[in-house]
């Protein structure tokens, strides 16, 4: 059997977005922009596309999708377009409010920035992985210009208060940016109740739809200066030519995504915790913040004397795909960066295992990991044991 339990880094494609993404290859390959019958056939679709992603995430229509290739993408927009738009042109507030465990499109963009007299303060996490709301209302100060704060923790599942911040930074004048990456399907975002977040980003591949497409939701009056620069697509906000298919399969895959948030929060949730029970029951293991505070397909295990890796490569073998934490990181960092952040002992963070579930995760598959997972623990602790012994008596 192959268990594939690694869906915070990527999600299979939803079959019915995969049908319908079909005829945009072949047959309407128009270029939307173009005014020939090739190019008009297609626009139907892309209107469509563009309706179910502001339903699903009840956009007002006064406020713009932009289509973007990824949520890298849109946060260096935001990020980058902020430094432009506000800080290059009044230095004086130049500062943004941030979280030690964002993603690193989010941290790496704001490490660059750095170098341009941006001043960043990064708002740690506490012993459960969570972030105080007063903590980030606290670094707020006269100089700051955005808040830039994750709605959900892609290595542990935790879920930050969105709401109250985004209401607190409306107060203060100061503007709201959250990475929704991991919330979209299994969280309930409403951008008309939550009228304090002015960007938000996302990402298709993170909700069952393709690779290498996402989008940026921006308020209106909140405009940003446009990171590409080139033609009058996306109402000349985002040059580029329409990935039409892809944006037909994103429009499909967040209409399912946001139609299955009670599916996740139930169904999947009970797979979640049902697994959690069993390998938390492992002798010296820790697993990162209370299951009501996180998504409902998240588990960030720690094993104390079992090296990530090698656990990781036990389960593989046998057909169970998990991961040490973010993908998009995962060749520069050598231990989890939130269980470094949380002050857990520096043993662990190189222990961490990131188990996400899907919508399409199975009460069989789950079975299936857990004995997998009791067995590779047990052999690798042996293992330990063993060499412990050696080393002693030699």
């Amino acid at each position: 059997m192959r268990v594939y339990l690694d869906n915070n880094a990527t999600t299979k494609i939803d079959p019915l977005a995969k049908v319908k993404m079909q005829p945009f290859f072949e047959e309407l390959y128009g270029n939307p922009n173009s005014l020939h019958q090739y190019g008009m056939d297609v626009r139907p679709a892309l209107n469509v596309a563009l309706g179910e992603m502001y339903d699903a995430l009840n956009v007002p229509d006064a406020d713009d999708i932009l289509i973007t290739s990824c949520a890298t993408e849109s946060n260096n927009t935001v990020l980058k377009g902020i430094f432009f738009k506000h800080i290059l042109k009044n230095p004086e507030k130049n500062h943004i409010v941030t979280t030690s465990v964002e993603h690193p499109a989010i941290l790496e963009t704001l490490l660059y920035l750095s170098d341009f007299g941006v001043e960043v303060t990064y708002v740690d996490v506490d012993e459960d992985g969570g972030v105080s709301a007063q903590d980030m209302k606290n670094a707020v100060t006269d100089k700051t210009i955005l808040i830039s704060m994750m709605w959900a923790n892609n290595e542990t599942g935790m879920i930050f208060p969105v709401e109250e911040v985004s209401a607190f930074a409306k107060e203060k004048g100061v503007l709201f940016h959250t990475d929704a990456v991991q919330a979209i399907g299994k969280l309930k975002v409403d951008l008309t109740a939550m009228n304090g977040i002015d960007y938000l980003t996302f990402s298709a591949h993170k909700f069952h739809g393709p690779k290498g497409i996402g989008g940026l939701y921006v308020k209106k009056g909140k405009e940003l200066p446009n990171l590409l620069h080139g033609g009058e697509q996306m109402g000349g906000k985002r040059a580029g030519t329409l990935n039409v298919a892809y944006i037909v399969g994103m429009g499909l895959a967040i209409k399912q995504a946001a139609n299955h948030v009670d599916k996740m929060n139930v169904d999947v949730r009970r797979l979640r915790d049902k697994l959690e029970d069993a390998i938390s029951k492992i002798s010296d293991t820790i697993v990162v913040g209370p299951r009501e505070k996180r998504t409902p397909n998240t588990i960030l295990i720690s094993l104390r004397g079992i090296e990530g890796e090698s656990m990781l490569w036990d389960l593989n073998k046998a057909g169970v795909a998990a991961s040490t934490g973010s993908a998009c990181a995962s060749e520069s960092l050598h231990a989890n960066p939130v269980m470094n952040a949380i002050g857990e002992d520096p043993e662990l963070a190189h222990t961490a295992m990131r188990l996400s579930l899907s919508r399409f995760t199975t009460e069989e598959e789950i079975d299936y990991t857990i004995e997998v997972f009791i067995k590779a623990a047990e052999r690798l602790r042996s293992i330990s044991s063993t060499y412990a012994y050696t080393n002693e008596v030699g």
